[in-house]
């Protein structure tokens, strides 16, 4: 299936000279996601996964179908002060600035391998931060997983002793 064609590009948004690329419209329509979701899950059988996590939110959208269908749980990435317990965090540099991301301390068991999802990789700089998290806490990172990756903005490269699945490329 060309997911491609589920994909919706607004232009100029959220601000001038940016193409966003709209996942809605894949969600939207439940034989594109259904397709898009079971692509990620088969990626993530033949890593022998014991945890999906994601970072809010469109990891999430990503993740959670992911960890049902292989009967696995999720942890989520948050930014701080959103998730009710004890804590780990990181922090990373955003384009402007900088932010933190948190998961449970309890949330990966030492050893666990992990598969992160997220709804797409851009600079790679939040899945960078994710990865940090998983790694605190004892997990292996033993898959990366994407619905679009935008080649030229670099994100690849920083992930580059990662083993990446990326649904399609604009």
């Amino acid at each position: 299936m060309d997911l491609r064609k589920f994909i919706t590009v607004v232009e100029d948004y959220p601000k001038p000279g940016i193409s966003f690329k709209d996942i809605t419209t894949l969600m939207d329509n439940g034989e594109a996601y259904k397709y898009a979701t079971d692509q990620i899950v088969q990626y993530a059988r033949d890593k022998e996964i014991d945890i999906v996590v994601g970072p809010e939110a469109r990891g999430f959208i990503i993740g959670c179908p992911v960890a049902y269908s292989l009967g696995l749980g999720f942890a989520p990435v948050r930014k701080e002060g959103k998730l009710p317990r004890e804590t780990v965090k990181v922090e990373y540099g955003l384009e402007y600035g900088k932010d933190v991301l948190t998961i449970h301390k309890d949330a990966i068991k030492p050893g666990q391998r992990v598969l992160i999802t997220d709804d797409l990789l851009a600079t790679g700089g939040t899945i960078l931060a994710t990865i940090q998290l998983v790694e605190q806490l004892g997990g292996i990172v033993a898959g990366i997983a994407f619905l679009i990756e935008l080649s030229d903005l670099g994100g690849r490269e920083k992930l580059e002793n990662h083993d990446i699945l990326t649904l399609m490329s604009f």
